[in-house]
């Protein structure tokens, strides 16, 4: 039998269209919301390449976090393989969105929220994993994001996240294609990864990375797929 976010989980901490605790960073996303939605996956073979190998990371049982969820095209493929599935994001248009794709293909279980990757995510340990697709080059403090997950995920819980990482690509793109995108309101603040960063920020604070993978279509991937625990409470 499916439980329930709400028999489970406490929510989020989550606002209301135009509520926003960080309307700069919301209102490129909520411009963007129906865009985004209507672009296609850029490497499917890829995408769906780290789908498939979601399920040796998930359990049925699982309570499961999602943060910068966009319009929850992942959240809805993954939540069926779990018990509970919260997905949020910095954009209440983007989760507007999202809603209304899940009206259309229910999954008990699922919930979505407008909520900030940059706030606490829980205030108790309480989520098995904690998933952050592309998104983690876009919170304010990288660190800070990364002692949050830790914070929040239960003894033996996966940080579980995939990250385009503008120090892997050519020198152009970080240093001048990025900055004019910035200087014209077509990009929003991006951090600078690599693999190395990514790995540090979750070791400072406490994580054990488990799996570094690369799923990419084909070509160079520079979107590092990480897998890191929490230790156990008896390790």
């Amino acid at each position: 039998m499916k439980i329930t976010p709400l028999e489970t989980l406490t929510p989020p901490t989550s606002y209301a269209p135009g509520d926003s605790p960080a309307p700069t960073k919301s209102h490129f996303w909520d411009k963007a919301a129906r865009r985004y939605a209507a672009d296609p996956i850029a490497d499917m073979v890829g995408y769906e390449r780290t789908l498939e190998c979601m399920h040796q990371w998930l359990r049925p049982t699982d309570r499961v976090l999602e943060i910068g969820c966009g319009t929850g095209t992942t959240a809805l493929r993954l939540a069926p393989l779990v018990a509970s599935y919260w997905g949020t994001d910095v954009s209440a248009h983007m989760v507007a969105i999202a809603r209304e794709k899940l009206a259309l293909h229910p999954r008990p279980g699922l919930q979505f929220e407008a909520a900030d990757a940059d706030a606490p995510l829980a205030t108790s340990p309480q989520y098995d994993a904690i998933l952050a697709f592309s998104v983690l080059h876009l919170v304010q403090d990288l660190d800070a994001t990364a002692a949050a997950c830790a914070a929040a995920l239960i003894p033996g819980g996966l940080l579980i996240s995939k990250t385009p990482c503008l120090a892997e690509m050519n020198p152009l793109i970080p240093w001048v294609a990025v900055p004019l995108m910035r200087a014209i309101g077509k990009s929003p603040p991006v951090h600078n990864l690599n693999q190395e960063r990514l790995s540090a920020a979750m070791t400072r604070h406490g994580l054990e990375i488990l799996a570094v993978e690369r799923h990419a279509g084909k070509g160079r991937d520079v979107r590092p797929f990480i897998v890191a625990r929490k230790p156990a409470l008896n390790s």
